[in-house]
């Protein structure tokens, strides 16, 4: 079973561009669509590209991307729209938000899904039989971008991208996207996300993973067996941080904590499931797009050549706005700042598929803005 963080960000996450006020971060997600039969409805599809050598000079064997399209491309191959998946989120994960009338509107866009490495559909430590585990090399979100430009240009054969979207970790492609590949894309939408880890979000995700490996079945770095204390406390620590202190205080009594703890920390994963979780955190950890470049963040920012919309939470203790705000105000970037106490899954208690929506279609019509959640405690 997926860690507790994980589903509370899957559960959240569904309902991302829906209208509510929600009284939970874990409210009720809507079922989850059947596995289409054609790869215009959305199917899973893979794709072999061989080896892929990583920044790192690593090098993994037989690589394999999986991802989904939805919509037709045009004819002159100019509204393609590509979203990456957040932290242990898969293709099918985002179907919600693409289809007729939809944040991606697949009447007017060809959207195309792409699994990050890591997820376990993509090759990933739980899937590698020739890397396993902790033998799969660690990988960076440039690794992630890197694999899916190969998949945009040569399996789709695409050479320009209308848009790059994406929340949390897929937020923090966005960020490498519009960077690495400027000329690529007229607009990146990166949500929730951040072009460098802070010091608070590096220790974040160190903590989750000592957690895992104090745990009896990390086995030295040899994982084996089923992950249940190790997995319980990386949960707390999750859970501590998804929402704000503000959001925890209202929504979970005193004397209800003894069974709020219960629930979070009810799971256990399999030794399969943990190095995904710590490959895609090392990647988390390792962001620095302006140190990869050799710039300051302002002189990073100023690199991009796609109109840009960002959107933060100022209670998001998961990923911290700050850089995110920081290099938006380097370019003059629109910002849509969620009041929310839901904190990283501000998104899913205040509707912004609308103003995502508008920015696809009409880029300059969306200015800074902030949008107040109603159930604000």
């Amino acid at each position: 079973m997926r860690g507790m963080r994980e589903k509370i960000l899957r559960l959240a996450l569904i309902s991302l561009f829906a209208a509510c006020a929600c009284t939970s971060a874990r409210a009720q997600a809507p079922p989850q669509p059947p596995e289409p039969n054609t790869p215009h409805e959305g199917a899973q599809q893979f794709a072999n590209l061989g080896e892929l050598k990583l920044q790192s000079g690593a090098v993994i064997h037989d690589f394999r991307i999986g991802y989904r399209t939805v919509g037709d491309l045009n004819a002159t191959k100019s509204n393609a729209v590509l979203w990456p998946t957040w932290l242990g989120g898969t293709s099918r994960d985002l179907l919600a938000f693409v289809g007729p009338n939809n944040v991606v509107d697949s009447t007017k866009y060809f959207g195309i899904l792409v699994d990050a490495i890591g997820d376990g559909i993509t090759s990933s430590p739980s899937n590698k039989s020739s890397q396993p585990l902790m033998e799969f090399p660690q990988f960076t979100i440039r690794d992630m971008v890197e694999s899916e430009y190969r998949l945009v240009t040569e399996v789709l054969h695409i050479t320009h991208l209308h848009a790059v979207m994406g929340v949390s970790m897929g937020g923090m492609q966005t960020f490498e996207w519009a960077i690495a590949h400027p000329d690529f894309m007229d607009l990146a939408i990166p949500m929730a996300g951040s072009p460098q880890s802070t010091s608070f979000d590096k220790l974040l995700w160190t903590e989750q993973m000592a957690a895992l490996e104090l745990d009896p079945a990390w086995n030295n770095g040899d994982p084996k067996g089923t992950f249940t204390r190790g997995a319980a406390l990386s949960s707390e620590i999750g859970s501590m941080n998804i929402t704000s202190p503000a959001y925890r205080i209202a929504h979970t009594k005193p004397g209800e904590f003894d069974a709020f703890l219960a629930d979070t920390t009810k799971d256990s994963l399999d030794a399969a499931a943990v190095t995904n979780q710590i490959r895609q955190r090392q990647a988390i950890i390792a962001l620095d797009i302006p140190a990869e470049f050799g710039v300051t963040l302002e002189e990073a920012a100023k690199r991009v050549r796609a109109k840009m919309l960002v959107i933060v939470s100022p209670e998001d203790h998961m990923v911290n706005p700050a850089p995110a705000v920081q290099f938006a105000n380097a370019i003059g970037a629109p910002i849509v700042t969620l009041d929310s106490a839901c904190g990283h899954l501000a998104s899913s208690c205040i509707s912004v598929g609308p103003v995502v929506a508008q920015f696809l279609a009409d880029p300059s019509s969306v200015h800074s803005t902030i949008l107040r959640d109603p159930a604000n405690p």
